[in-house]
């Protein structure tokens, strides 16, 4: 997969993706992440990217030249297709079956919006797919599009090692996860649950699907609404002692 992301503020990008799985990805070829300058493609000496708004109002607006001509040229990069994102607060919900769906994309180009948004010819032109990361305002589009980047990387196939933990994660079966123990079995007075030292993987199965839907009823009522109305249920793994 190929991810460019344009911005103009390309600092910001510096840690999240030289750290972990996404620097990893990156390191085996499985990902390859460009963050651009979107000053590259101004034409004025000031490398202007952003004015004011045509029937006045507080806040500037992105320009539309250097986004669509800046899109235009990354798109002429790759052969294949390319799915262009927009982050913004009028966009649809990023959720992780979002995320699976864009995991799957050769060329995925994100547009970083700012200050007050950007002209709307830049939507009308490209078409982008517009998305927010939740009902929210932040200062601008760059922390919204590490968190796409994220969630989206470590699904392509072979980033985790183990497919397992991702297909266990929240809201890929429509639950909020269950309860997780490791070592040692006992600490300041509490431990681990007995089923999971009992070797009864059937059991465990069983034990930690009735604590996912009970975590999602009393945290995410609505979450747990839809996964009762879809009839979705967990798979059990198969007990290898049978």
């Amino acid at each position: 997969m190929r991810i460019d992301i344009l911005t103009t503020f390309v600092e910001m990008f510096a840690g999240p993706f030289d750290e972990s799985i996404l620097k990893r990805a990156q390191e085996s070829g499985q990902a390859r992440i460009f963050v651009h300058n979107l000053r590259d493609w101004t034409h004025d000496r000031h490398h202007k990217t952003d004015d004011e708004q045509f029937g006045g109002g507080d806040g500037m607006i992105m320009l539309a030249r250097p986004l669509i001509e800046a899109t235009e040229d990354l798109r002429r990069q790759t052969d294949g297709p390319t799915h262009v994102l927009l982050t913004t607060p009028q966009g649809r919900q990023f959720t992780q079956s979002v995320a699976e769906e864009l995991s799957t994309r050769e060329h995925v180009i994100i547009l970083c919006g700012h200050y007050k948004g950007v002209d709307q010819r830049v939507i009308d032109y490209l078409q982008p797919d517009e998305i927010s990361i939740g009902d929210y305002v932040l200062t601008g589009g760059e922390i919204p599009a590490m968190v796409i980047v994220d969630a989206i990387v470590r699904l392509i196939p072979g980033v985790v090692n183990s497919i397992g933990s991702v297909q266990e994660d929240s809201f890929t079966s429509g639950l909020l996860d269950c309860p997780r123990y490791t070592r040692p079995r006992s600490i300041f007075g509490l431990s681990v649950p007995d089923v999971l030292l009992s070797g009864n993987h059937a059991e465990i199965d069983r034990w930690r699907l009735e604590q996912a839907e009970e975590q999602t009823r009393k945290r995410r009522p609505d979450l747990y609404r839809q996964y009762r109305e879809s009839g979705k249920t967990v798979p059990e793994a198969e007990d290898p002692s049978s």
